[in-house]
C-alpha cells in the first residue's frame, strides 16, 4: 500500500501497489507506525531476493572457472583467473553509475530494470559455455556483461536506505546487504548442483564429461560424470523472470527522493544510458590492462583502476543532460567531503574483502590444494602433479561467504547499539591478524607434497576473515547513516560500495599473481598491512578525542 500527502488531521490516502509515493516522513513516529513501516518492510522484502540474484550472476564466474578447469577448457590458470577478475572489475564499475540511479530514475524503476537486465548475461553465459572451442574473448565478454549484477548492490542499498528512519538504518541495510549477499553462497551451492542434470532438456544443450574430479556441498563428483556447465547461466532465468515482475508490481518510487524522473520511459532511458557509458571505460581499461592477444597489456592494475574510475565519472558528467545533469552535479558534492574518502577506505576493508575473497577462494583452493608441490631432482618445487587427496573447491568454497553474509545483519544490529566505528575498529584488528595467519598457512601448503593437511586451518582462518568482514559491513552501513545527512547518505553508500567492489578484481589478480610467483603469502600480508592502516584511519576520524564526528 502506498500513500500521498494527506490533509491535516485526515487519514493518509491509500493507493495500489506500485504507485509513486509523494509524502514520505520516516522520522515522524506517527507516520512511521501508521503507514511507513508497512511500505518500507515490503520494499525491503522484495529488494532482498532481487539483490541476491544480482550477486549470483555477478559472482558466478568464480565457480564457473573451477568447472572449466575440471572440464578441460583450453585456457591457462592465469586466463581463468582473468575471467573472475573481469567480472569483478565490471561489477565494481557498474556500481559507480548505479550509486546515482535511484535519485535520477526512482527506486522501483531502477530495481525492476536492473533485475530484468540480468537475463542477458545469464543467457549469454549459458550459450558460450557450450562452446569450449570459442576464443577466450567471448568468455571475457560474458564475464564483463555479468558486471550488471554487481552494480545492483549500489542502487539497492541507496534505495532501501531512503525508506527507513535513521535509528533502523543499520538493521535495514544490514538485512538487505546480508541476505542479498547470500547470492554468493546460493550461487556456489546451486551452480554445482544444476550442472549435474539436464535442467532444460533439449533446449539446454548437450552435456560434457568431467576430465578431473569435481564436487558439490555433499562431496566429490568423479571424473567421467556428464556435466551441463551451461546451466550455470541458464538456471538464473527461472527466477529472474518472476522476480522482475514482483519488483514492478510490489515496489515504490519515493517522489521525495526522486522528484524528477520524467516518467517511466525516461527513467529507463537514464538507467540504460548510464550503464552503457560505464561499460566504455571498463572495456577500454581492460583492453589496456589485459595481456595479448586479448588486450595490449600496457598498464598494470594500479594504473588501470584509477583510470577506469576517473574515466567513468568523467563520462557521466560530460554526457549528462537536462535534469539529469543538475541531479548529478548535486550528488557529486559528496566528493568534497573528506568523510566520503575515509568511509570509502573502511568499506574496502569490509565489503572489498568479502567480495574479493569470495571471487578468489574457489580457484585458490583448486590451485593450492589440488596439486602436490614436490621438488624435482635439482630440488626445485614442481606444481604439476595432481593431488589425489585434494579437497574440492565446490564442496567448501561456499562456507566463507555464507558465514560473512549471515553475520552482516548482526553487525548492523550491534552497531545500532554500541556505535559503528567501535565495531569497525575491532574487526579491522581481527582481519589484520587473521590475514597474516592465512598467508603463513598458504605458504606451508604451497611447499608441501601433501597440502591437504593444511586445508582445515586454511578454511578456518578464512571463515574468521569472512565473519569479521560481514560484521564490519553492518558497522560501516550504520556509520554512513550516522555521519551523512539523508540526501548524501544514499550516494555515499553507493559510491563506497562501488570502490570497495573493486576488491572482486584486485583479490583474484593479486592472489593469482602471487600463486604464480610461488609466494601466495605475500598477497595476504599486503592485505593485512592495508587493514592496519585503515584501523588508524577509523580511529583518527571517528574514535579519538577531538575527532570531527565521534561515532560514538
Amino acid at each position: 500500500m502506498t500513500t500521498t500527502a494527506a490533509s491535516a488531521g485526515s487519514a493518509p490516502e491509500v493507493r495500489p501497489h506500485g504507485a509513486d509515493i509523494a509524502d514520505w516522513r520516516p522520522e515522524d513516529s506517527q507516520f512511521w507506525e501508521s503507514t511507513g513501516k508497512r511500505i518500507a518492510w515490503r520494499n525491503l522484502i522484495i529488494s532482498i531476493p532481487a539483490l541476491l540474484c544480482g550477486f549470483a550472476v555477478w559472482g558466478m564466474w568464480g565457480i564457473i572457472t573451477v568447472q572449466m578447469l575440471n572440464l578441460g577448457f583450453p585456457f591457462t590458470q592465469a586466463e581463468l583467473f582473468s575471467l573472475t577478475a573481469i567480472a569483478g572489475l565490471a561489477g565494481a564499475t557498474m556500481r559507480i553509475p548505479a550509486s546515482f540511479l535511484v535519485k535520477l530514475a526512482g527506486g522501483r524503476n531502477t530495481i525492476f530494470l536492473t533485475t530484468a537486465m540480468l537475463l542477458a548475461p545469464a543467457i549469454g553465459t549459458g550459450i558460450v559455455l557450450q562452446h569450449p572451442e570459442w576464443p577466450l574473448w567471448t568468455f571475457q565478454l560474458m564475464a564483463l556483461w555479468s558486471g550488471v549484477g554487481g552494480g545492483n548492490f549500489a542502487s539497492s542499498m541507496s534505495n532501501i536506505g531512503t525508506f527507513f528512519p535513521r535509528r533502523l538504518q543499520g538493521t535495514a541495510l544490514g538485512l538487505n546487504a546480508g541476505l542479498g549477499n547470500f547470492g554468493v553462497t546460493t550461487m556456489q551451492i546451486v551452480i554445482p548442483l544444476v550442472m549435474t542434470v539436464g535442467l532444460l532438456g533439449s533446449f539446454g544443450g548437450d552435456s560434457m564429461v568431467l576430465q578431473k574430479d569435481s564436487g558439490w556441498i555433499f562431496g566429490k563428483i568423479a571424473a567421467g560424470t556428464p556435466t551441463w556447465v551451461q546451466n550455470a547461466g541458464f538456471a538464473w532465468v527461472l527466477s529472474l523472470v518472476p522476480l522482475a515482475a514482483i519488483c514492478w508490481f510490489g515496489m515504490n518510487n519515493l517522489n521525495t527522493v526522486s522528484p524528477n524522473t520524467g516518467g517511466t520511459l525516461a527513467a529507463f532511458a537514464k538507467i540504460v544510458w548510464l550503464y552503457t557509458l560505464a561499460f566504455v571505460p571498463a572495456g577500454l581499461g581492460l583492453y589496456l590492462y589485459l595481456p595479448q592477444p586479448t588486450g595490449l597489456g600496457v598498464l598494470n592494475m594500479w594504473i588501470a583502476l584509477p583510470l577506469i574510475i576517473g574515466g567513468t565519472l568523467a563520462v557521466m558528467k560530460l554526457t549528462a543532460f537536462g535534469t539529469m545533469k543538475d541531479n548529478l552535479a548535486a550528488q557529486f558534492a559528496i566528493f568534497r567531503n573528506k568523510h566520503t574518502w575515509a568511509m570509502t577506505a573502511l568499506y574496502i576493508v569490509t565489503f572489498g574483502s568479502f567480495i574479493g575473497f569470495s571471487m578468489a577462494l574457489p580457484l585458490s583452493i583448486t590451485v593450492i590444494f589440488g596439486i602436490s608441490h614436490v621438488p624435482d631432482a635439482a630440488g626445485v618445487l614442481q606444481h604439476t602433479l595432481k593431488n589425489p587427496d585434494a579437497p574440492s573447491a565446490l564442496t567448501y568454497a561456499w562456507i566463507g561467504p555464507f558465514v560473512g553474509a549471515a553475520v552482516r545483519p548482526i553487525g548492523g544490529w550491534i552497531s545500532d547499539r554500541v556505535g559503528g566505528s567501535i565495531v569497525t575498529q575491532v574487526i579491522s584488528a581481527v582481519m589484520a591478524i587473521a590475514s597474516v595467519a592465512v598467508g603463513y598457512v598458504m605458504l606451508q601448503a604451497y611447499q608441501s607434497a601433501a597440502p591437504e593437511q593444511y586445508f582445515p586451518l586454511f578454511m578456518g582462518l578464512f571463515v574468521v576473515l569472512f565473519m569479521a568482514s560481514g560484521i564490519g559491513n553492518g558497522s560501516t552501513f550504520r556509520s554512513i547513516a550516522f555521519i551523512f545527512d539523508r540526501q548524501q547518505a544514499g550516494p555515499v553508500l553507493g559510491w563506497t560500495s562501488a570502490v570497495a567492489a573493486y576488491g572482486a578484481f584486485v583479490a583474484p589478480v593479486v592472489i593469482g599473481n602471487q600463486i604464480k610467483a610461488g609466494t601466495p603469502h605475500i598477497a595476504m600480508i599486503a592485505f593485512a598491512v592495508f587493514y592496519a592502516l585503515c584501523l588508524l584511519v577509523n580511529w583518527w576520524f571517528y574514535l579519538r578525542r577531538g575527532a570531527d564526528i565521534k561515532n560514538p
